[in-house]
């Protein structure tokens, strides 16, 4: 019997055991990723550089971020069901969940959202894979319930001027945090809920940032805020008023902020923005203390950051304010996400929501995500394996007087239409974003054709249609309980 071949098909076997058994076991071996999730209150991204090349605002450590990961251009937030459009935001980011699905907190009348969902938000999702978590935010419009399942809980409302009373405040919590954790020689992966009370009215900037971007803490509603050639331009899409009255008389549009009225004068506009941009900044640098202790204490390269914002702001664009509308700079929130192994200075389209971000840190994370979830894991679009997650976006203002407004967007169409004041105001505002970017109105008198609202335009007709049935279908899929005016549920 020849053994030869036996004895080398032992010897192979053999060799082969002792490679598997020396390989590295990466997946128990791996150190899990850290989080630092930053959510700024109130903020357009065409403030932000990033976003607005033109924009006046510094916010160098924002910047840095942007290109050392990846921007998303198409990052929205579903919407609102009242007059606080952080409060839906809010409670979406928090369980990933749609807008007409959330807990009775988020302040619909309804609920459509499973009982003790509070059991399957990010905090408690994150301490049961190993994680320490760490919250930090204003106080209040939010999802109390959720806020509390984080370890640690420093939340305060902090919209002030001072150290104390101003945006330092919550940066100093995390610092705190992560001082305790290097004390406690604390290896276990963390999540931080990194939030900021600002830029949201009131805007009390630091003096010396208020003093760089030419503004007062304007408060005296018999005169004007003084003019000053520091302050910032006017928005591309300024007007003095908005064409129609898209709300109700207790809307809001920050008509009741001390030192914000009705008037959309040049003076007031370029205040006010001057005051979000101090905010603004002020934010930038206590974010850069945080990421300065992360990478002095060697926890930066392995943290995944993301930074955005609960909704947009019009401050002046459209003759608003607020964020009590569906255009661009309001719907649109900045977003920005870097961390290990993605690819520096990449811009991508996305297409995401907020309601995206808790499967997308579970993805991140190796965890699971909770079957409670109906958002997205954009994780293919950050590997650059998809450039969005979805093809229509669909938006909701109905915080006035039902139905409200209500958008949807599909490539560079979209379509807005307003049923408000008890059906007394019914308006259709049909833009290619391609051509009108800042979704001029006729009140801008702009020149080129398409650089208008093109719902009335005959040649547009088809396209209008296919936008309205889209509307439509996009209602019914997330269970929006009401109809506008023209619509006949399928």
């Amino acid at each position: 019997m020849n053994r030869k071949p036996l004895y080398t098909a032992f010897v192979v076997a053999m060799a082969a055991i002792l490679i598997v058994g020396c390989a590295p076991k990466k997946n128990k071996t791996q150190k899990k990723p850290n989080f630092l999730f930053v959510l700024v209150d109130d903020q357009s991204p065409f403030d932000l550089q990033t976003y607005d090349p033109n924009s006046i605002l510094q916010t160098p450590t924002i910047d840095k971020l942007a290109k050392q990961g990846v921007v998303f251009e198409s990052a929205r937030h579903m919407g609102s069901m009242n007059g606080a459009v952080c409060t839906p935001s809010r409670h979406m980011i928090m369980t990933g969940r749609t807008l007409w699905h959330l807990p009775k907190s988020a302040g619909y009348r309804e609920s459509l959202a499973p009982d003790s969902l509070e059991q399957q938000s990010i905090a408690a999702v994150f301490n049961r894979a190993g994680y320490k978590t760490m919250r930090t935010c204003k106080k209040g419009n939010s999802y109390a319930a959720a806020n509390k399942q984080f370890t640690i809980v420093h939340d305060a409302t902090k919209r002030g001027g001072t150290e104390e009373s101003g945006s330092a405040w919550h940066a100093e919590q995390v610092l705190n945090y992560l001082s305790d954790r290097e004390q406690a020689q604390e290896k276990d992966p963390f999540f931080i809920y990194f939030g900021f009370s600002h830029p949201h009215d009131i805007r009390d900037g630091t003096p010396e940032l208020l003093e760089k971007y030419g503004a007062t803490n304007h408060t005296d509603q018999n005169s004007l805020p003084p003019a000053n050639p520091k302050q910032p331009p006017l928005p591309e899409n300024y007007l003095n008023a908005h064409p129609f009255f898209h709300g109700h008389p207790q809307l809001r549009d920050e008509e009741r902020v001390s030192g914000v009225w009705k008037n959309r004068d040049e003076q007031t506009v370029r205040n006010e923005l001057g005051r979000e941009y101090a905010c603004s900044e002020n934010i930038d640098i206590q974010l850069n203390k945080v990421l300065a202790k992360l990478e002095a204490s060697g926890e930066l390269d392995n943290t995944y950051i993301i930074y955005t914002s609960d909704h947009g702001m019009s401050i002046g664009r459209h003759g608003l304010m607020g964020k009590q509308n569906l255009y661009e700079h309001t719907w649109r929130v900045p977003f920005i996400v870097k961390g290990p192994g993605l690819e520096a200075g990449k811009r991508v389209k996305g297409n995401i929501y907020l309601l995206d971000v808790l499967p997308t840190l579970c993805e991140l994370a190796g965890i699971d995500a909770p079957e409670t979830v109906e958002g997205i894991s954009f994780v293919p679009v950050l590997k650059g394996e998809k450039e969005v997650v979805r093809d229509v976006m669909y938006g909701v203002y109905a915080g006035g007087t039902k139905p409200g407004m209500r958008t949807v967007k599909k490539g560079d169409w979209k379509l807005i239409k307003y049923d408000v004041m008890d059906g007394a105001i019914r308006e259709t505002q049909l833009f290619n974003l391609a051509e009108n970017p800042h979704e001029y109105l006729p009140e801008h008198h702009k020149s080129e054709e398409m650089q208008t609202n093109l719902a009335n335009n005959p040649k547009y007709s088809a396209q209008l249609k296919e936008m309205e049935a889209l509307l439509l279908e996009q209602m019914v899929f997330h269970d929006d309980p009401y109809r506008l005016w023209d619509q006949k549920a399928k």
